[in-house]
């Protein structure tokens, strides 16, 4: 997939699914998403609260195991 295809893609199903985390755990986040979902199916934006960043997702599931992955961290 081209990144304008991702881009279009992305956009087609954004916002998505919303796991927001501690901005603490931004790489542990981003690595996290790199090794368990193609990268066309997730989506991150910085600073959307004081403290915490936002994950998007795809999908419902993926949402879901991310949050559990930090279940101390995620709001």
């Amino acid at each position: 997939m081209t990144p304008q295809e991702q881009s279009d893609h992305k956009n087609s199903w954004k916002p998505g699914f919303i796991v927001r985390l501690h901005s603490d755990l931004d790489v542990q986040g981003k690595t996290w998403c790199k090794r368990n979902v193609e990268r066309h199916q997730w989506s991150f934006t910085t600073y959307t609260d004081v403290y915490e960043h936002t994950f998007h997702f795809e999908l419902e599931e993926q949402a879901l195991t991310f949050a559990q992955q930090f279940p101390n961290y995620v709001n």
